[in-house]
């Protein structure tokens, strides 16, 4: 028999454990940051940026933070002149690195229909908003 989908151990229900692994994810550079430490291994935030391009300094350095708060990266300080900070991912950062790859793949094969479906989408609401006798946009 089914399980109902309001009981909190059914899966993706709102509550279940399923929900932190997108979670963690969601920002849209924390994927990013996570990817590149997992391809070039533990870096500093200037090859960070370096690497990455198109993220900002502080921008960067949220994601680390909020990465680190989640347990997928760990922030190395060294006692020198100048100062030195590495970040690495975590066992369990390195764990994401196979679904993120899959994740890739699936974009690969259907970002195409996504876009074309956010764009036909983006159309039948401006022409639904233009159709005469239609109420004024909020």
């Amino acid at each position: 028999m089914d399980e109902p989908a309001g009981r909190p151990d059914a899966p993706f229900t709102a509550d279940c454990r399923a929900r932190v692994a997108f979670e963690v994810l969601a920002n849209r550079w924390d994927s990013v940051v996570v990817f590149t430490l997992g391809e070039c291994g533990p870096m500093r935030p200037r090859a960070l940026l370096a690497r990455i391009g198109g993220i900002g300094p502080k921008v960067l350095n949220e994601a680390l933070r909020r990465l680190e708060y989640n347990g997928l990266v760990e922030r190395q300080a060294y006692a020198q002149a100048p100062p030195r900070v590495d970040y690495a991912l975590t066992e369990a950062g390195r764990a994401l690195l196979a679904p993120m790859r899959e994740m890739g793949l699936w974009a690969a094969r259907y970002a195409d229909s996504v876009l074309d479906a956010q764009d036909r989408f983006t159309r039948s609401q401006q022409q639904r908003r233009r159709a005469p006798g239609s109420p004024a946009a909020p």
